[in-house]
């Protein structure tokens, strides 16, 4: 079912809000509230990385079982159960005193946002009308929550309690979760045709090796800015506001990013325009670890959020075209993968500052554009929509 008119605006709006549940504020609050926990919970640089990789395996789990358990993405009860669960673990995170509970919630957490991400690119992809630019701003939702947890924390001040901050986040995630709480499921996939699936040649399998090896090094470099941006610009004694500021902006260049992204791969291609989308994050990437400027650390967050969305969905696209449906899954694992690496990599570096941890990031993509090179030499023209992609 494909609804139109002013229901597939609300539909977007509602899926968009969703994503803002799932991911920028159930996945991405972490980020801006990490440094009041190092300074007031006790937590280590160290402990934190750890905290961290434990949301991202949690991701990992949930997307590899929502891939393999084909009713998640189309059962209401497994939004509606993930909602719960994962309000549940924002609020309860204040009242943890233990690491391993934290790691508990954490690893909750990152389940839940993954059965919430898979449903809802389900229902992007399939139920919402006018192409690439509705699933684009369904996917800025992403960019929205991260804005809007940026927002929230910085109204509480250069004082606020990391507690307070954990229960304002899952105030403002059960708010967005009542627009979620009616998405529509969906019906049962479709038996393959009696063909079989389409062969796919060596050349694009190749191809497609390349692409993935670039995404893996996507999923390990930018999480390692996504986890520690706001704590990198607290630590170098910058004005307070600058660290949820430099959030906000992240959110705000990541709302229009997908939509902004598709666009441009309508009139180039799609592998040229992976390689713009690295190249400007590997200098904001970059640029957060060289500079203490605001005005740099500010550019450098508007760089990275502008373009981690936008890698995203044009590489489930050009891989989906490649060797086709199988894409998604084997993208979500790769890219799961390395978001767990990432944390654990760079956490002996943690205890010196998280600038060389960024350097490392930064270097990390660097390689995945080298990756694409090959791709660069036999550059095609797309097909008109470059949206269809499953899960991240």
């Amino acid at each position: 079912m494909v609804v139109t008119g002013g229901n597939d605006r609300m539909l977007v709006l509602r899926a968009s809000l969703t994503l803002a549940v799932a991911m920028g504020l159930g996945r991405f609050a972490f980020t801006p509230i990490l440094p009041l926990m190092v300074s007031q919970a006790g937590l280590t640089a160290e402990s934190a990385a750890t905290l961290a990789t434990a949301n991202y395996l949690g991701y990992l789990v949930g997307a590899v079982v929502a891939i393999f358990a084909h009713w998640i993405p189309r059962s209401r009860a497994a939004l509606r159960v993930s909602l719960v669960l994962l309000i549940a673990t924002l609020a309860l995170m204040p009242a943890a005193e233990s690491m391993s509970l934290w790691l508990t919630l954490r690893f909750l957490a990152g389940v839940a946002s993954a059965v919430l991400f898979v449903f809802t690119a389900r229902v992007a992809h399939q139920q919402v009308r006018g192409g690439g630019d509705g699933v684009g701003w369904v996917f800025g939702g992403i960019g929205a929550g991260i804005a809007l947890s940026g927002c929230a924390l910085l109204a509480l001040g250069s004082g606020g309690s990391w507690r307070v901050s954990w229960l304002v986040v899952a105030a403002l995630a059960a708010v967005l979760a009542l627009f979620a709480w009616s998405l529509p499921g969906g019906e049962p996939v479709a038996a393959a045709s009696a063909g079989g699936p389409t062969p796919v040649s060596r050349r694009a399998r190749r191809r497609f090796a390349w692409l993935m090896a670039a995404y893996f090094c996507e999923g390990v470099g930018y999480i390692v800015s996504a986890t520690f941006i706001v704590a990198a610009v607290a630590s170098i004694g910058s004005a307070t506001w600058l660290g949820g500021a430099v959030w906000i902006a992240v959110g705000l260049a990541g709302l229009p990013s997908c939509v902004l992204w598709i666009r441009l791969s309508r009139r180039h291609s799609r592998v040229a325009m992976l390689a713009v989308a690295f190249v400007v994050q590997v200098v904001g990437v970059g640029a957060s670890a060289l500079f203490d400027s605001a005005a740099v650390q500010l550019l450098a967050a508007l760089a990275f959020g502008g373009t981690f969305m936008g890698i995203v969905m044009l590489t489930l696209a050009e891989g989906t075209e490649l060797v086709g449906p199988r894409a998604p899954a084997i993208g979500t694992a790769l890219y799961g993968l390395g978001q767990v690496l990432g944390p654990l990599l760079v956490a002996p570096l943690l205890d010196t500052g998280y600038s060389r941890s960024l350097a490392v990031a930064a270097g990390i993509l660097v390689l995945g554009l080298a990756f694409l090179v090959p791709l660069l030499r036999t550059q095609r023209v797309n097909a008109p929509e470059p949206e269809q992609v499953s899960s991240r």
